[in-house]
């Protein structure tokens, strides 16, 4: 696997130790990414396992509705329910993948970009005061 240029590979609080990752989970950027995902994740979710099952449950205890032929000979009910158990899939692929281009990309750029100004804003505050914050020494050591 190639790693990244001019990396080591790493990723997450190794790729960024500047960065203050508890204060960017914080921020009301990030907090309105999570609520703008779960608000559309939970319910796609929720009408996917309700489809499915439902399908499931139909074929375990309707067999005869299942079974009705549908449309032309030999197409059923359940073949019909069956197919659209992957059209149901596409489409709910297609309508996340819209959305997060549309609204969840921008909404991580945004968060992801105030957490680094974030952090430049505060270590160079950090270099010019010779510290590293509250209780520290400026070398990172605790006095």
């Amino acid at each position: 696997m190639a790693e990244p240029a001019g990396g080591s590979g790493a990723r997450g609080v190794t790729h960024h130790p500047e960065i203050d990752w508890l204060a960017a989970e914080n921020s009301p950027e990030f907090q309105e990414l999570v609520k703008k995902r779960r608000s559309w994740v939970l319910p796609a979710t929720i009408f996917f396992l309700v489809w499915y099952f439902g399908f499931i449950i139909l074929a375990g205890y309707a067999p005869d509705f299942m079974g009705k032929e549908f449309i032309t000979d030999g197409f059923t009910v359940g073949y019909a329910l069956a197919f659209t158990q992957f059209i149901m899939v596409w489409v709910l692929a297609v309508a996340y993948v819209r959305r997060a281009d549309k609204v969840f990309e921008p909404l991580g750029k945004k968060a992801a970009q105030k957490a680094l100004d974030a952090s430049r804003s505060g270590s160079s505050g950090r270099a010019a005061s010779g510290s590293d914050g509250p209780g520290t020494t400026g070398k990172g050591v605790t006095r």
